[in-house]
């Protein structure tokens, strides 16, 4: 639809979304969905935003954006069919929530225009630093006291610092988010050399661990397994790096480098079940020369 109106285009999509899920004449496997099984598809397309984006691929990434966005119009066309909301409730909603929630932008009643971007500009206000990412930038001072604000007034039995931090974000993610939630209300180490300390002292607690079920991962050792990455990420938010991001290219190197010595194995008529661990070791450091 070359030229057409973002609110036509928008509409257009909700019209079709309607006719898939048309009761008569719709189609069966868009019918047959629910909140579940489109949930995985959800978070999938997110994904492939990200991969189009680390990519730089504007033709993909105009792609992805419209499969994501009609995951959006999915589930709002199944809220509509239970009679909960409609789409343009969707969006009337995350519109009055962004106007709430940058006053210094549109000019209600709260911390000046100045104090919020000096906010902004400070590393050490909440919301900067290790994690935070392009997602804070409009963040201040007062950014989780709004939203601690809006918890209050929705009535919502769960109050806490760490309300609303979603399960189904990647672990890494999810544990960099709490850090920060905790931060923000003071509960945090002082300097990152503390922190080295807490991850040091959370490897030894797991190696005692390891070491009391006989070198075999029990439900103990898993445990301290886990505090051990949690303090990890705690560095990494205190050294301002992120953690999703660092592993994500320590995987993207490692990939790298097993393919070029696969390619290498391969020049050499070498197979690679066959390797000793001298030879493996060996094309290793090769690879890392060349990848």
């Amino acid at each position: 639809m070359p030229g057409t109106e973002p609110a036509e285009a928008l509409a257009a999509l909700v019209q079709l979304m309607a006719r898939l899920r048309d009761p008569q004449r719709g189609c069966p496997w868009d019918r047959a969905q629910d909140f579940r099984s489109i949930a995985p598809y959800t978070i999938e397309e997110a994904y492939e935003v990200r991969d189009a984006i680390e990519h730089g691929d504007a033709h993909k990434l105009r792609d992805e954006l419209g499969d994501l966005l009609f995951q959006v119009v999915f589930h709002a066309r199944m809220a509509e069919e239970r009679g909960w909301f409609d789409f343009a409730a969707v969006a009337e909603g995350i519109h009055a929530k962004l106007v709430r929630r940058h006053p210094h932008v549109f000019g209600q009643s709260g911390p000046s225009a100045a104090a919020q971007e000096s906010a902004a500009g400070d590393p050490a206000a909440p919301g900067k630093g290790a994690g935070a990412g392009p997602s804070a930038a409009p963040h201040s001072l007062q950014w989780e006291q709004i939203k601690a604000r809006e918890r209050a007034a929705s009535g919502a039995q769960d109050q806490s610092v760490l309300a609303d931090v979603p399960l189904a974000l990647p672990a890494l993610m999810r544990a960099g988010k709490l850090g920060r939630r905790a931060a923000r209300v003071g509960f945090d180490w002082q300097r990152p050399d503390a922190v080295r300390e807490k991850v040091l002292e959370e490897l030894a607690e797991f190696e005692a661990a390891l070491a009391a079920g006989g070198g075999a991962p029990d439900a103990h050792a898993v445990e301290e397994f886990g505090d051990v990455l949690f303090a990890l990420v705690n560095l990494s938010r205190h050294l301002a790096i992120d953690a999703e991001e660092a592993l994500r290219r320590s995987n993207e190197k490692f990939e790298r480098r097993f393919r070029c010595m696969e390619r290498l194995a391969a020049e050499r008529n070498l197979a690679l079940d066959g390797l000793s661990a001298g030879e493996w070791d060996a094309l290793w450091r090769e690879a890392k020369g060349r990848a």
